[in-house]
């Protein structure tokens, strides 16, 4: 690490300790030429996926529009904040640990609604109504036969 004083490359680590949940390295380091001290963070870098759509256009995936579908799916249900935490985050470690950096919004839609349909069952006719697009009451009611037909 190039110190920020004197430019030398060299510098030896004094101290590390986690930040942040665990998810941040801070070090303080010293140089090894004039002897100051510097602290640096180490993150891990995400390597961006994009959703593609179904009309074909990709989009940055955003966990916030996700978590926003999911709440709202939830609304109303005795669905506590942290299942619907731990929800995304297990969705987000799937896609990240693909190693893909593009995913379909149907992909992604039928990742929710597999995790859904474990925690709560109208949360999950919820989101499939709007991620399946049903546009009438005969498309609502297939997938409810199929929920029930299911157990």
């Amino acid at each position: 690490m190039k110190c920020m004083y004197c430019g030398c490359l060299d510098s030896k680590v004094i101290d590390s300790r986690s930040a942040e949940d665990g998810t941040i390295i801070r070090r303080r380091r010293e140089c090894i030429n004039c002897g100051k001290r510097f602290t640096t963070y180490e993150t891990v870098e995400n390597t961006p996926i994009f959703v593609i759509k179904s009309n074909g256009s990709r989009q940055a995936f955003d966990i916030n529009k996700l978590k926003n579908g999911i709440i709202k799916a939830c609304e109303k249900r005795p669905v506590p904040t942290s299942r619907i935490d731990k929800l995304i985050d297990d969705i987000q470690k799937k896609i990240y640990n693909s190693l893909v950096q593009e995913i379909t919004s149907k992909e992604l839609g039928e990742m929710v609604c597999e995790e859904l349909k474990n925690i709560d069952e109208v949360a999950y006719v919820r989101f499939a109504s709007v991620y399946r697009s049903f546009t009438d009451k005969t498309s609502f009611m297939k997938e409810l036969e199929k929920l029930v037909n299911k157990d």
